[in-house]
Order: structure tokens, then sequence, then C-alpha cells
């Protein structure tokens, strides 16, 4: 008997010490003293400090503890009930887990609350990143290229916004660079032969043979280029003062004025149609529009 009272003494004990910090911890979450407290309950204010500290020396009989602590909870919004029966009051208590202290340990750890709001915000960024760039290339291909910068090559500015070349492109910038003209296109039977020789820095040009796009991208200065069809060539530039233009073996002439966005279309039976697209206050640092 003895050893049954001192291991319900020692249950009663550990069972005091987490209700009265769980209490503490209520009492202080709602900005309250032990005196607010005393004044809601009627409990005196040494009770209600012994049952935080879990001293059960300073206290009445279990029963009248088990009265106290129902009282102090339901003051503090909490149930009351619950709370009060997890305290072991008679001889043989039947002891179970409290659902309240499932609670009480989530609440007194903010770090793994802290840390799901940081995957949601990274989850969410995320997702409205990969929503904006999926959005911003499809309306890339209709926006107006961005101006150079100081110090930026022209085909560097080319490249972030139109993106990479590609291999014929590359080729042909390669070929530039290292001072190589690659070989223009053999003169065949075709009705329509169109050469053409970048005269200033550099240009954008887009050539389109029978309908058929065959080349896009920026030319330097000295470049030399040809094509043939059996219909038609139209050949669009960023900067048509750059671009002198053969049609057919008659007279190099450039396509437009310098700076200007200008395209031109070339048949077997006219010299050229010319269609000036762009005033020069539009060309954007050379570069020609999509």
């Amino acid at each position: 008997m003895k050893d049954q009272t001192l291991q319900i003494g020692n249950q009663q004990a550990e069972m005091l010490t987490e209700i009265g910090a769980y209490l503490r911890y209520l009492r202080q979450d709602q900005g309250l003293s032990l005196e607010n407290v005393a004044a809601k309950t009627l409990i005196p204010v040494r009770l209600l400090l012994a049952i935080e500290e879990g001293n059960l020396e300073r206290l009445p009989e279990p029963v009248y503890v088990q009265g106290f602590i129902r009282r102090y909870a339901d003051a503090m919004g909490a149930d009351g009930t619950e709370i009060a029966n997890a305290f072991p009051a008679e001889l043989s208590p039947k002891y179970t887990k409290p659902s309240w202290k499932g609670r009480i340990e989530a609440q007194l750890r903010p770090l793994h609350l802290y840390v799901l709001y940081t995957l949601l915000v990274v989850g969410a960024v995320s997702g409205l990143s990969y929503a904006l760039n999926r959005s911003s290339g499809q309306a890339a291909r209709y926006a107006i290229p961005p101006q150079q910068t100081a110090g930026q090559p022209l085909a560097q500015a080319a490249n972030e916004f139109y993106g990479p070349p590609s291999p014929t492109q590359a080729a042909a910038t390669a070929s530039s660079k290292t001072g190589q003209t690659p070989s223009p296109t053999p003169i065949s039977n075709k009705p329509v032969r169109v050469s053409l020789t970048i005269k200033g820095q550099q240009s954008w040009l887009r050539i389109v043979v029978d309908g058929k796009t065959e080349f896009e991208g920026i030319l330097s200065q000295g470049t030399q280029r040809a094509w043939v069809a059996n219909k038609q060539v139209t050949i669009r530039a960023g900067d048509a003062g750059a671009v002198v233009v053969t049609h057919n073996e008659g007279t190099p002439k450039p396509i437009g004025d310098p700076g200007a966005v200008d395209e031109v279309t070339f048949d077997a039976n006219s010299q050229a149609n010319q269609k000036s697209l762009e005033s020069s206050a539009l060309a954007v640092s050379g570069l020609g529009l999509l």
C-alpha cells in the first residue's frame, strides 16, 4: 500500500508539473498576471503559483487540486474538465496520455511553423516564376528588342533577346569574326538570284526564299551571302543602308536608308518591290524587328 501511495504521489507530481507549465503558457500568451487569474477564478495567488510550479506540498488534497486546475483552465479558454481529469486524484488512477499535450508541444515549437511557412513561400515563388517565364517567352517574339547597353557587343544583345543562334547562324558569325567569308551559293539556272554584302558595321537580317526562311541573324561588315529562288527572295534588314544587294547580276545598291528597318522582295520580273517598314527612329542599335 505504501509503494502504491508513493507511486501515485510521483504520478501526481509529474502530471502537475506538465499541467502547470501548460497553464502558465496559456496565461502568459494572453498577457495575464496571476492576480488577473485569481480575480477570474477566485483561487488565491499562492495556490495558482503552486500549480504552475508543480509544488504539491503547497496545495491541498488532490481532489481540490483537480477543481482548481479545472477552473484555471476554463478561465484560459481551454477544456478544464479534460485537463483536470489528467491529474490523478484517486488511489488507483487510470493514466492516459491527455490530448492537450500534443497541442502544447506544437505551440511551444514555433520553429516548425517557421519552416513550413518558408517552404510554402518558396513553392509559391517558384510557381509564379515558372508562370512568368512561360508567358514572357511567348511574348518575347512580338516584343521590340532592347537597346544595346554601353560596351555591350551588338551580337551579345541580340543573343540575349532572341536566344542562342542556330548552328547556321553560329557558323556565319564565327566566319565573320575570323575574317573568312562563307562561300556564296553557286549561281544556278533558277530565275531569281540575289547576293548581298554588308557594308556597314553589322546588320540583323531575315532572308525568305520562296516562302521559307533560309536565314535569320546578324551579319558583320564584309560578309557576303547569296541565295537563289524559283519565285522570289525577300530580304528584311535592321539597318537597310548597311546591306548592299545585287539582283540577277544587276547593279549593287543598298536596299534602304541607313538606320531604317526595310523589307525588299526580288522576283524574276521586277528589279525590286520595296516596302519601307520603319523609319530610322525605330531602329534599335542596328537590330531588326521580328
